[in-house]
């Protein structure tokens, strides 16, 4: 029997010995001044906005693309939240078949409602959306509360979505090294970067991206979990282009004096402000869509691909001797 002042001996198995983190190579701390594009060329971003800023992006470009503008021919393409579908398509050369995907899909809106009726969210999936629509900074702390509420609601099977646009993207191999995706890391906070060096799917990608929080689960992505894009505090992540020579920015708007979840009033034009003053030349698109717009209703989608083709048409000679 041990003395009084000995200490007692261990019970049951030694615990694991957690190693320190690992480099993996996906974080990376927005910065303007870290001039991530420096050698760029042409670079595009692509904001996000739902599967209705899907529509008025494919559009938009697409009216660019048929006026002979070379979007395609971008060598850094940032895609955050919904626009990392349309990076990907953009990468892939395959925005023609997207637009007439999407046009088929506005022809049939009322039916496509009908085969996916919103369901009525559970109170854990409404907590980690009000957590991220009602947050009004990108401070770590804030972004890793919306983070933990993500990972505890009850959301649709984790694989649902990345099968879903697997057969939009119709690729599971990166298309390309221009393609950078954004997400952030569910538990840490962290802005994460995710190229073709990752070794990821790419519709796994681009659904960490799109995972709006208590709507979508974080994805597994390495030995993160991590959720949308645009729950760090931007929707469009310009700083990844900062020291190209020249970039296109496409967003849904532009936040501006009342701000948009984690992005404060005024961190879009800012953005846009320290892109510019990092040297590169800037052209900023946002979409005429209303801003009661329904993002996510596919009822939504005719208008968005009229207005996205109306306004590219505008824009191509303009864009155009922008890029060349």
């Amino acid at each position: 029997m041990p003395a009084p002042d000995e200490p007692a001996a261990a019970v049951g198995p030694p615990l694991p010995v957690v190693p320190d983190p690992v480099d993996d190579g996906l974080a990376c701390p927005r910065d303007f001044t870290a001039h991530y594009g420096a050698g760029v060329t042409r670079g595009l971003v692509l904001g996000g906005g739902g599967i209705v800023f899907v529509a008025w992006q494919v559009a938009y470009l697409r009216a660019l693309e048929e006026r002979g503008v070379p979007v395609g021919d971008a060598d850094r393409i940032v895609g955050t939240s919904a626009g990392s579908v349309v990076a990907t398509l953009v990468a892939s050369g395959k925005l023609r078949r997207a637009h007439f995907e999407v046009e088929t899909l506005a022809k049939l809106p009322k039916l496509i409602a009908a085969m996916a009726p919103a369901q009525e969210l559970r109170r854990s999936q409404l907590v980690a959306l009000h957590k991220f629509w009602t947050a009004t900074d990108d401070d770590p702390d804030t972004v890793r509360d919306i983070g933990r509420a993500a990972l505890a609601a009850v959301t649709p099977d984790v694989d649902t979505l990345p099968r879903s646009l697997a057969l939009v993207l119709a690729r599971r191999r990166w298309p390309s090294p221009a393609l950078h995706i954004t997400a952030v890391d569910a538990a840490t906070g962290e802005r994460c970067v995710i190229t073709e060096r990752a070794g990821v799917p790419v519709p796994r990608a681009a659904a960490a991206s799109s995972s709006v929080p208590g709507i979508f689960a974080p994805q597994p992505i390495l030995d993160r979990r991590c959720m949308d894009g645009g729950t760090a505090g931007s929707g469009t992540h310009p700083d990844l282009v900062a020291g190209a020579d020249r970039a296109l920015v496409l967003a849904l708007a532009d936040s501006g004096d009342v701000g948009l979840a984690t992005a404060a009033p005024g961190a879009f034009a800012a953005g846009i402000d320290a892109l510019t003053a990092a040297g590169t030349r800037v052209e900023v698109r946002t979409s005429r869509l209303p801003r009661d717009t329904m993002l996510m209703d596919p009822r939504q989608v005719p208008a968005a691909l009229a207005l996205g083709a109306e306004q590219g048409a505008e824009d191509a000679d303009a864009i155009g001797a922008f890029l060349a």
